[in-house]
């Protein structure tokens, strides 16, 4: 796969997060969060008892008895909330399980609980690194700032940052948003861009940050704001599940390629080689595309929408050929 590289302060957008929301609730199977949104797990494992492969993760888990994954609320169709508030689900969410699958087959324990701790783009960073959750596959960029904090499995979604707007609306692609509002989620690689490109490019838009994606939607619904930049196939979710999708439409060359990667602690090989095992595993037997057309090609909860988000070229490479990089942030050549 080839990358032609953008001019525009591209080393800036190596450090920039992605997707967020502010809820602060936890869904657990077996025990409570604390009124931080944070679980009761401790976050030091256990150094008595047998080493399961030097792993910290691998002993923590096998000493509590339990896996805590950590999950998002709004990310659909990624990991998010439908009808069950203690239930995750989504893309993300049933690659997620397959890791958890693999690691009570390495520790031997069929019966190993799980525990659901939220996350959000501001915490999950830090319950990652605090042992407060095992590890999350979300809607976490692998970008290289976020390497030098925690580690990242091999990549399971490639997406390109565009812009939501209604079909009337005149905006068809950046430089369209002279003078216009936009809002975006915050903490997310897309407020870190459309902030710097505001200023560089002297647009003097007003841009306007929402707690999750939901409500950056509702802000654009409401017509509080022009456009709403943030990955295309978040857009596409948030498209599909409104009132009337065929009035909005997703436009904009992509101002960047991101990968999402599921996160864990960083100086544990041995855990990162069983989450990036059974990633390739779901790869190699083909499952991957019945996970995916689940989710993208077929109606989904609550609403049954149908996103009609065909898998593209860069994913179907990515799946080919695994790897844990971070994305450069450049667009394939055509």
């Amino acid at each position: 796969m080839h990358y032609k590289v953008k001019t525009l302060t591209l080393a800036t957008l190596l450090a920039f997060g992605l997707t967020g929301c502010n809820n602060n609730q936890s869904a657990n199977t077996d025990a409570p969060a604390t009124a931080e949104g944070t679980s009761t797990t401790e976050a030091t494992p256990s150094t008595d008892g047998a080493n399961t492969d030097a792993s910290a993760t691998l002993n923590k888990i096998k000493d509590s008895g339990t896996i805590v994954v950590g999950f998002r609320d709004s990310s659909i169709p990624f990991s998010y909330i439908a009808d069950d508030p203690n239930q995750p689900l989504g893309y993300a969410h049933d690659l997620e399980m397959k890791v958890v699958d693999a690691v009570k087959d390495k520790l031997n324990m069929p019966d190993l609980k799980i525990r659901y701790n939220l996350i959000t783009s501001q915490t999950r960073i830090p319950l990652v690194q605090n042992g407060t959750i095992d590890f999350e596959c979300g809607s976490t960029t692998n970008n290289e700032e976020r390497q030098k904090q925690v580690a990242f499995s091999n990549g399971f979604f490639e997406i390109g940052t565009r812009l939501l707007t209604k079909k009337d609306s005149g905006i068809n692609d950046f430089e369209d948003l002279k003078g216009r509002t936009l809002v975006t989620t915050a903490g997310t690689t897309s407020e870190r861009y459309i902030r710097q490109y505001n200023d560089e490019k002297k647009l003097g838009a007003k841009i306007i940050s929402a707690k999750d994606h939901g409500e950056a939607f509702l802000m654009l619904e409401k017509g509080r704001a022009d456009a709403f930049m943030m990955d295309d196939v978040l857009l596409a979710g948030e498209k599909a599940k409104s009132a009337h999708p065929e009035e909005w439409q997703i436009v904009g060359t992509p101002q960047s390629f991101e990968i999402y990667g599921c996160m864990m602690r960083k100086d544990d090989p041995q855990f990162k080689a069983i989450v990036d095992e059974a990633l390739k595993n779901v790869y190699a037997s083909g499952e991957i595309n019945d996970i995916y057309n689940k989710w993208f090609m077929n109606p989904i909860p609550p609403k049954n929408v149908n996103m009609n988000f065909e898998m593209s070229d860069n994913l179907k490479a990515l799946i080919a050929n695994p790897h844990d990089g971070a994305q450069p942030m450049a667009a394939p050549a055509q």
